[in-house]
């Protein structure tokens, strides 16, 4: 759950000019979120955020690099300690997971963030990514099964 909430403050940072806590706690609110103001002090230490200042005087959150990569690393870990095995057909990836971890993996593969995958959905222990075409799809199973290695 932590995980998935640092990646989401990213996303939000990188997305929305966020200057506040209060306001980082709304937009987390709006995405189902629920947290205290405690909580994203605990968040935005563990992830190293820095206040920059913007050109009309007021100062937004913002990641450093190494949290960003370090966020990415973590999801590569939660993907290769709860997948079995990668192939695909057609489009699709199919990702075997142990029982109970689809829904981790594909968060993790959801935050990672490629380009050449439209969609996912998750079960208990199958993961379907839908790429944009087959040769996307090869290429989609392949970056997931260096993951494993």
């Amino acid at each position: 759950m932590k995980t998935t909430r640092h990646n989401k403050i990213l996303e939000l940072i990188n997305k929305y000019p966020i200057t506040t806590q209060e306001e980082l706690i709304d937009y987390l609110r709006k995405e189902g979120y629920d947290v205290t103001q405690s909580t994203v002090s605990r968040d935005i230490k563990q992830l190293r955020l820095t206040k920059t200042l913007l050109p009309d005087g007021k100062y937004r959150y913002q990641a450093s690099p190494s949290s960003e990569k370090g966020a990415k690393n973590n999801f590569r870990t939660i993907f290769s300690s709860s997948v079995i095995s990668v192939d695909n057909a057609a489009n699709i990836v199919v990702v075997k997971t142990f029982s109970g971890m689809a829904q981790a993996a594909c968060a993790a593969l959801d935050m990672m963030s490629f380009d050449m995958v439209l969609g996912t959905l998750a079960g208990e222990d199958t993961i379907l990514v839908i790429c944009k075409d087959a040769e996307q799809a090869v290429v989609c199973c392949e970056e997931f099964k260096t993951f494993l290695s």
